[in-house]
């Protein structure tokens, strides 16, 4: 994997064309299934090859 497999936060947030702040609600709220991102001590990434599938597969929010 390289650095490009990964997207910080506010790149994900970019990537789904919504607020940082709604990407973090997301992610407190458990709505994103979490083989999306990993976290690193505080610091959050997401995969971009997950975030794609779960794009793909139309964003169901469980």
């Amino acid at each position: 994997m390289t650095n490009s497999d990964f997207l910080s936060v506010a790149e994900a947030a970019e990537y789904l064309k919504i607020k940082t702040n709604t990407l973090y609600t997301w992610i407190s709220k458990k709505v994103l299934p979490t083989q999306i991102y990993r976290k690193l001590g505080r610091r959050t990434i997401f995969l971009k090859t997950e975030l794609d599938k779960w794009v793909v597969k139309g964003c169901r929010f469980v």
